[in-house]
Order: C-alpha cells, then structure tokens, then sequence
C-alpha cells in the first residue's frame, strides 16, 4: 500500500510541477520514448539474468507492492507455534514430533496456528530440522552450520533479483540518452521544417532523458530497495526459527528457547515478554 502512495506522490509531483509552471501535458506523452527506453531495459534485464531470475519478478511485484507479511502478530504466532513443539518434544521426547513432521498439513498441532501453516516454504523448512531432531540429530553447532547455508542460499535467491532491479535502475538513465540522441537524429533530418516542427522535435528527443532519469531514481531504484528490505525480513524470520531450534538442542526449557529468538527481533516488532506470556498461556488445550 505504502509503495502505491509512493508512486502516486512521485508522478503527481513531478508531473503537477511541470503543469503548474505552465508546460504542456502532451509534450511529455512520447509513446515511442518510452518503447526504446523500457524495451531496451527490459531485454537487458532478460540477458543479464538468470532463466530463475527473470521468471520470478512477476512475484517480485506482488511482493513488493503487498509488503513484508511478518510483524509482531506472526512472530507472536511463530515464538508460540514453537514453544508448543518444544514442550511436546520435551515432555515426550523428540520421536513425538515425527507424526506432526512427516504429514504437516493433517498436524492438528500446525493447524493452531493457520498463517504459519499457510507458508509452505517456511513450514517446510522448520520440518526439515524437526526431523533430524527425530532421527538423533543432537549437535547444535553442525546443525547451526546448515542452517545458516541453507539460510544463506534462499537469502542469495532473493537478493538476485533486488540486485537485478537495481541494476536496471542504472542503466535507466544511460538509455534515456539513447532515446535522446535519436530523437536528435530525427530531429536533424527534418532540419528544413518550421520553428514550431523543430521545437516539439527536440521537445520529443529531451523527454528520452527525462524520462530515463525519472524512472531511475524515481521508481526502479526505490523498487530495489524496498524489495532488499522486504527479504531482509525474510530472512530474520528464518533467524528466529533457528535460534529457537538451536537454543532447545542444547537443552534449555521452551520459555527459554523462545526467548532465544524472540530478543533477536527489531523492537517494532518485538512482542514484550508478557505478551509472548500471554499468547502462550491462551493457547488452545493440545
């Protein structure tokens, strides 16, 4: 929500500076400005990224104009999802976990706690661990290790694609030239025509850099950006389950686990101690 108010303050200020000081709107409408300008930045994009990449920025938007789908209402929901497992395996040893791991989505346990259960990927990754938990799995450190490559592959996934973003940013300006030397080019080969026919064909050729600078810093840079943020996100939340996991390998009690990674989260979206306190004490009876 807060990119599309971002993008409508971007245009409607530079587009309301523009017609306020007395320009004309239409001198700016160059459909074929926009075609070299976006086309070649789009083919640049498919050849300077990988198949996976490429495919992917279609989500990428999505995700982008959404936001980040955790705050402290889903940490609360992870810390006390895991807190549950915790004192299952606890009180009857790991191997209780094994029905829950093997057949996620019947696990009345997961079922608790939907928007968790609703992410596949994390869920998935969480199981993957629970279950060396099941087969003996007992040292925190090789486990932590594998983790961490795990966490960093799916981090190096993402930042591909904010990068690639990025990268298309600053070529953006650099193309908008392109379209202004050939709108130069044009312009010089109807030299002959009338002060008026010159003037809105320069107009036509200036707009290519305009246009390349304003969607540089304008609208694809902030995309990379928010995009970078947004994974970043992700890839606490995957933080947080493993210093849980790691805290209760070692042996601690599950409001100690928890902990372990619930003060590892940014403040804003830290649930208080009496908060995590109360959600886990209103927990439906297993």
């Amino acid at each position: 929500m807060f990119v599309l108010i971002g993008i409508a303050v971007v245009i409607c200020s530079v587009v309301g500076g523009y017609v306020g000081n007395g320009g004309e709107l239409g001198v700016l409408v160059q459909p074929f400005e926009w075609i070299i300008i976006l086309g070649a930045a789009i083919g640049s994009f498919i050849i300077g990224n990988p198949k996976h990449t490429v495919i992917s920025i279609g989500k990428a938007m999505g995700t982008m104009i959404k936001g980040s789908r955790h705050n402290k209402a889903s940490y609360t929901e992870l810390l006390s999802m895991l807190y549950s497992l915790f004192k299952l395996a606890k009180t009857k040893g790991d191997l209780a976990l094994e029905s829950h791991v093997e057949k996620p989505s019947e696990s009345s346990l997961f079922q608790k706690f939907p928007k968790f259960s609703a992410d596949h990927h994390t869920l998935e990754f969480l199981c993957d661990y629970l279950r060396l938990l099941t087969l003996g799995t007992n040292n925190a450190h090789e486990v932590e290790s594998i983790i961490d490559a795990e966490i960093e592959a799916h981090h190096h996934d993402e930042a591909l694609i904010a990068n690639a973003i990025n990268t298309m940013s600053d070529a953006m300006p650099a193309l908008g030239i392109v379209a202004a030397v050939l709108g130069v080019i044009h312009t010089m080969g109807s030299i002959t025509e009338p002060p008026e026919v010159l003037g809105h064909l320069i107009g036509a050729a200036l707009c290519g850099t305009f246009m390349g600078v304003l969607l540089s810093y304008g609208f694809f840079a902030p995309f990379a950006r928010i995009l970078d943020l947004i994974y970043a996100t992700e890839t606490a939340y995957l933080n947080v389950i493993k210093n849980c996991l790691l805290a209760h390998m070692m042996g601690y009690a599950p409001q100690v686990s928890i902990e372990f990674g619930r003060k590892t989260l940014p403040p804003h979206m830290r649930p208080s101690f009496a908060e995590l306190e109360e959600a886990v004490n209103n927990m439906p009876p297993d």
